[in-house]
């Protein structure tokens, strides 16, 4: 059976994150600089194989001292770890337009199993004739899991971030090849 390539479009992507901030506020943030792409048998994408990585010197929250403090050792040190990276493990339909995605994410160093959902978004051509597929994933994970635990204490003793960190990913796949 043939297996099909489907890189990331990048201009018709994105990857953001949400973190709470003290308890009271989201912010809201983005990578602006990644790519992936599945493998698939034929065009069906249960099973597919998935494979990302994000420059996370791209981080964007629109305020330039915050991006670089993300940048720093207390947060993703990106002179170590330059970039995030996920490998799929699994990926289920659970109904016809809902998948459960697992797979490794590395971040800063630290590799854990992570769970997300994918919801299947349609399929269609566009203006060149390419194919093309759109998912959003979605999920949570424990910043403190990856070793992201740099916080500071509000007046009143809580912690000015969450440890829980939301992840949402619209992604638009392009089919590339066909491959046997």
């Amino acid at each position: 059976m043939s297996k099909t390539v489907w890189n990331v479009d990048t201009l018709h992507s994105e990857v953001q994150f949400k973190v709470k901030h003290l308890v009271i506020s989201t912010i809201t943030g983005s990578f602006t600089s990644f790519k992936g792409n599945a493998v698939t048998e034929q065009d069906q994408f249960e099973n597919a194989k998935i494979a990302f990585t994000v420059d996370v010197n791209s981080v964007n929250t629109a305020q330039v001292a915050r991006d670089e403090h993300l940048r720093s050792a207390d947060f993703f040190d990106t002179v170590t770890y330059p970039e995030f990276t996920f490998n799929s493990s699994a990926f289920t339909k659970l109904n016809q337009n809902r998948y459960k995605l697992v797979g490794n994410l590395t971040a800063k160093g630290v590799t854990k199993l992570v769970e997300l959902e994918a919801e299947y978004g349609g399929t269609e051509r566009d203006s060149w004739g390419t194919l093309k597929v759109g998912f959003q994933v979605s999920g949570s994970i424990n910043r403190k899991d990856f070793g992201i635990t740099f916080n500071a204490l509000t007046e009143t003793g809580g912690l000015a971030l969450s440890e829980k960190i939301d992840i949402i990913a619209n992604i638009q796949l392009a089919k590339q090849s066909n491959i046997q």
